[in-house]
């Protein structure tokens, strides 16, 4: 047989020798094809998510059901049908097992009564979770939990399972900065979050309890753990260290924060797999260590059995202490997986374990597969596992019993796993982040051994001497890693060019990226160079896409225009700067211009006067007209788009153009124009989400008061009725 017919129906002409190479690769590859259910099931789940409208409860399962059939009476062919259903079966169940939404909450400072959650230190100040909470001391509590920033000169020691009063000003999750844009109220649903805000008096202990329950347990943990390391070192080194400890990020400075981002040493900060690692691998050699001092455990007992059991014991605890986030998680189901490999004498790291892991996370977890943690982290994984495997020959050849051969393969080792990792997981790190990072090969070649001998080990030691109070022995030369460690990051990312903005990958771009990522790291013969061509296609995706040119927030408070002369903002009092850095990145800006007061800029793309604008940024496109003030225009007549940051309804005679105004994104959401040469296409986000249980239902009008008339006399006269 020479042709391989395709799904549409168009045969190929193959010679027989292809056709039989091609038959022996695939052959091959057989033992693989288990590792794409994953996959699917990564699949499945994000097809939940891309949906507009909420699907009904079956289609998930019915899904599973047909695939499961399928296979029942087909076998293999039907396998990613089940699994792309279970996928998006464990992707409802996590909304239906979600909080509903709070709505009807106030706009006014309120008194807030409940008991705390968590105290998170922040740079300057705290902030407090606190659940159960009752507003203005009236009605039912609240199901979510509320997050209040208390002020800087608070120093009320609170701590969990306290109960406490406050007055605080509280606001719902914030909408997207664009549609499109990273869905934070989607984040708050699963999170359990119902509100957020900043507290206007000083925090007032009504009760101080033992927090009961384990969660509550741990928390005040990491809150003592926090602060004695924060009583001995201070500053930026003090909250890395707590990070590395505790896994909370709220309390290293923002200068310092994004140094981290810009070196591409960020993952240092995100408890993980290096940090899990490290502490297992310590904690192995030390239980190694204690058998190897007993001639009996040495004869007699499995001491490398039971020296993998206390490292997988320690990592456990660990993976707990340090909050039980999506990276740790993946990291410590394979290395379960890892250490029953040692016992079972198999090999212990595979894709099959990291496949293992990916289905854990999605059963358990399925929200967190959108999110840049959970893409970021498998990818790089991914990278690690399959490069290795694939440069296994010709590392082998570095190996040898010198000191410089020896030295030469660790540098080697090093470089390769920073660029493999770095490399895999940049395409996400730019779709969420806006930019690459030139140098974190350079700098994880330097922080990652420092933390893995230096800053870990001793953190471990200074948690083991706590109880004893003894900390400030390993904590004092703990800070000392963590102050070069901070160094490094602060003066990688101080370099020349040391990040660059890179376009928006649409979400399209990077899924057909991610699928060839997948083949070319799941496959193992030549086969897996055909990842090359979608991954090709996933990165040059941003020239098929062209940003909006002319977005408006959801308050209206911020409008900005687009122009070949750069970005410039209409920015009122209020304006959100979380906003407008969004927009910058959207559109690879650095900075945004004020919008002129009167006159021509950007090459006569603006045109101003006192109350209106006339935006045209390409020269072969249709033209948008900002309202600035109350007077009426002479004409509507060329306006493609009447943009405003007030009510503009009924502003423009025929021809009417499209209106967005502030009453469109108070019931639609922010808003996207695009302007064409026939007209403007105008996007928001309630147009790009949908109708899904995290998004707010639309604003209601307020009902309009019924006029109270005087009641009606007897001896009033009635309507007169003749003709």
């Amino acid at each position: 047989m020479d042709r391989l017919g395709c799904a549409a129906g168009v045969a190929v002409r193959l010679p027989p020798a292809g056709l039989k190479a091609l038959a022996s690769l695939l052959d091959a590859e057989t033992d693989r094809r288990a590792l794409w259910l994953p996959v699917f099931m990564g699949a499945g789940v994000l097809a939940y998510y891309a949906l507009r409208v909420e699907p009904p409860v079956w289609a998930g399962p019915a899904v599973a059901a047909l695939g499961l059939c399928g296979i029942w009476r087909f076998r293999i062919p039907f396998a990613p049908i089940l699994a792309a259903g279970i996928g998006f079966a464990s992707a409802q169940f996590a909304t239906s097992r979600a909080l509903p939404l709070e709505t009807g909450l106030p706009t006014h400072a309120v008194a807030i009564e409940g008991t705390i959650k968590g105290v998170e230190r922040l740079p300057e100040g705290r902030r407090v979770a606190i659940e159960a909470v009752r507003l203005d001391n009236a009605g039912e509590p609240l199901r979510r939990t509320v997050r209040v920033r208390l002020r800087k000169t608070d120093q009320m020691p609170v701590a969990t399972g306290d109960s406490v009063r406050l007055r605080a000003v509280i606001r719902t999750p914030a909408p997207p900065s664009y549609p499109g844009g990273w869905d934070l109220q989607r984040d708050a649903f699963y999170a359990g979050l119902g509100a957020s805000g900043y507290a206007l008096g000083s925090i007032e202990r009504v009760t101080e309890a033992t927090p009961s329950g384990a969660a509550r347990f741990m928390q005040r943990l990491r809150e003592t753990i926090a602060t004695r390391i924060a009583a001995v070192v201070p500053g930026a080194a003090g909250a890395v260290s707590t990070t590395l400890l505790t896994g909370g990020q709220t309390s290293i400075p923002e200068a310092e924060h994004q140094a981290f981002r810009d070196s591409g040493l960020a993952h240092l900060l995100a408890v993980a797999g290096l940090h899990i690692g490290i502490v297992m691998g310590f904690a192995l050699s030390l239980a190694r260590f204690g058998f190897a001092c007993s001639e009996r455990a040495s004869l007699f007992w499995p001491a490398k059995t039971l020296a993998a059991v206390v490292a997988l014991t320690i990592g456990g605890l660990y993976m707990v202490l340090t909050g039980m986030h999506v990276p740790i998680v993946r990291s410590f189901t394979m290395a379960c997986l890892f250490t029953l490999g040692i016992v079972a004498g198999r090999r212990v790291v595979s894709l099959r374990g990291l496949g293992f892991a990916g289905v854990v996370l999605m059963l358990l977890e399925p929200q967190e597969v959108p999110g840049v943690s959970f893409q970021m982290s498998f990818s790089a994984v991914l990278a690690l596992i399959s490069g290795y495997e694939a440069l296994r020959p010709w590392l082998r050849r570095l190996h040898g019993k010198s000191w410089q051969r020896r030295l030469a393969s660790h540098i080697v080792a090093l470089a390769l796993t920073s660029g493999l990792a770095g490399t895999a997981s940049a395409p996400y790190g730019a779709y969420h982040f806006g930019h690459i990072q030139a140098y974190f090969v350079v700098a994880n070649m330097v922080a990652v051994p420092l933390t893995a001998i230096w800053v870990m080990p001793a953190g471990l030691i200074a948690l083991a001497l706590m109880p004893f109070g003894l900390e400030w022995i390993a904590l004092v030369p703990m800070g000392w890693g963590a102050e070069a460690v901070v160094w490094i990051a602060t003066t990688t990312s101080s370099w020349p060019a040391a990040t660059a903005p890179v376009p928006h990958i649409p979400a399209w771009g990077l899924s057909v990226f991610s699928v060839g990522l997948a083949w070319l790291g799941i496959w193992r013969t030549r086969l897996r160079l055909f990842g090359l061509l979608p991954m090709a296609i996933g990165l040059l995706s941003p020239i098929a896409e062209q940003p909006p040119d002319i977005l408006i927030s959801a308050d209206a408070r911020l409008i900005g225009v687009r122009t070949p002369a750069g970005v410039f903002v209409q920015q009122n009092q209020g304006g959100s700067a979380f906003v407008r850095d969004a927009w910058l990145q959207l559109w690879m800006e650095p900075v945004a211009k004020p919008m002129p007061g009167q006159g021509k800029a950007a090459a006569g793309a603006i045109d101003c006067d006192k109350d209106f604008c006339r935006l045209r940024p390409q020269p072969d496109a249709g033209t948008a007209l900002l309202v600035r003030g109350p007077s009426r225009p002479n004409g509507c007549v060329g306006v493609s788009v009447v943009v405003s940051a007030e009510p503009a309804r009924g502003l423009c005679t025929r021809p009417w153009p499209k209106l967005a105004d502030r009453f469109t994104v108070w019931r639609e959401g922010a808003a996207a124009i695009w302007l064409r040469p026939d007209g403007a296409v105008v996007v928001t986000d309630r147009m790009e989400r949908g109708d899904r249980p995290w998004v707010p239902p639309p604003p209601q009008p307020r009902p309009k008061p019924i006029p109270s008339l005087p009641p009606a006399t007897l001896d009033a006269p009635g309507p007169d009725l003749r003709p």
